[in-house]
């Protein structure tokens, strides 16, 4: 299982239950007991944190090949340039993947994630413990 299958999953489950606001989510999946806190990176939880208070982004032009006759082709067509999220509700989602299980992800508000990173006497976070700071999705 990879973070590829999780990140359609959660699509799916966002079209069929949308947000009544913004949110921004960084997705993680993990196949232990334990997720450790450095799998979100600073940078992830900077842009979790900015898009709290307000976020500006701009979605970068990516090509993915050179064609015959040198000419850039890109992935898919961008839907607009860039983005400003104001003052949305930010997520760490975990998937504690087990296989032949119903599928379940936890959905911890970035504040949560951080006190708990920050105070832990642990340097990774349970799946027990992930439940008690977020609530659960089932995809």
């Amino acid at each position: 299982m990879k973070e590829k299958t999780m990140q359609t999953l959660f699509r799916d489950y966002i079209k069929k239950h949308p947000p009544h606001q913004t949110e921004v989510y960084e997705l993680k999946i993990c196949k232990g007991t334990s997720l450790p806190f450095t799998s979100v990176a600073d940078h992830q939880v900077e842009a979790l944190i900015q898009a709290e208070e307000g976020l500006f982004y701009k979605i970068p032009d990516q090509p993915i090949s050179w064609g015959a006759n040198t000419k850039l082709r890109f992935a898919a067509k961008k839907p607009f340039d860039c983005l400003y999220i104001v003052k949305s509700n930010a997520y760490v989602i975990i998937w504690f993947y087990t296989p032949r299980t119903k599928k379940v992800f936890i959905k911890i508000p970035i504040f949560a994630w951080l006190d708990e990173r920050n105070t832990s006497n642990r340097k990774s976070l349970t799946e027990l413990k992930a439940l008690e700071l977020g609530e659960k999705i089932y995809v």
